[in-house]
């Protein structure tokens, strides 16, 4: 095996199984949506992204359209572009059109995480060893899961699947907690989809445009509120 492909391996193999218990409860959720086990595992394998599936769920499960749908993931899972812009600037020159397309279906939070905080250049080598252990563990976690979702009682899956929701508490409130811009935006996010949920007239709108609107909307309340100050070079 290669050097760095080992490295790049040995340092995904935490990211991958933090990922298994978070898709374990992805997969008894998907089931419980009504998908099928492997319809669950499919989202899985080729998608790697926590939210944009969980946010998914629903939509597919009202029988929303492909354009609400599309317009929903590209909201949840543009910052995944941002973080490509910045991991850029560490590719080495192995890094040519063809290694950073394929990249970019794993540069998920942690992966990326991981790979700005080694010192110097990646190459494709250690990425794509970097990148097997998420998948696996992702993948794996559905499935089991999913599997596990078709055993339990519905009492035990139902309160399993709220587990994932625990990930992106963990992910929110340590930061909200600290920094002002943080927590106003997420108050505001949530004081929006309670709108959209109770005010007449608002709960009408499906959720997968609840989605955009509260965060666009909160977002931008937050960039005009809070602007971020230039670095000097």
């Amino acid at each position: 095996m290669i050097p760095h492909f080992r490295q790049g391996f040995r340092h995904g193999i935490p990211i991958g199984l933090g990922y298994l218990s978070v898709s374990f409860a992805f997969g008894m959720q998907a089931l419980s949506s009504g998908l099928t086990v492997w319809q669950a595992v499919l989202i899985s394998a080729l998608n790697l992204t926590s939210a944009g599936q969980v946010a998914a769920l629903p939509l597919m499960a009202a029988g929303a359209g492909l354009t609400e749908m599309a317009l929903t993931e590209l909201t949840i899972n543009l910052r995944y572009a941002l973080m490509s812009l910045s991991l850029g600037r560490k590719l080495d020159e192995t890094m040519t059109t063809g290694p950073r397309m394929f990249f970019s279906f794993a540069n998920t939070d942690e992966i990326f995480a991981v790979a700005s905080s080694q010192p110097g250049k990646v190459g494709k080598s250690y990425l794509y060893g970097l990148m097997v252990a998420p998948w696996v563990g992702w993948t794996l976690g559905t499935l089991l899961g999913a599997a596990a979702g078709t055993l339990l009682p519905q009492f035990i899956r139902a309160a399993l699947g709220i587990a994932i929701y625990g990930m992106f508490l963990a992910i929110i409130l340590p930061p909200a907690r600290d920094r002002k811009p943080v927590r106003f935006v997420v108050i505001l996010a949530a004081a929006l989809s309670v709108c959209f949920r109770y005010v007449p007239g608002l709960n009408t709108v499906s959720s997968g445009f609840t989605i955009i609107i509260c965060a666009v909307a909160a977002a931008a309340a937050g960039a005009l509120l809070f602007p971020g100050r230039e670095e000097q070079p």
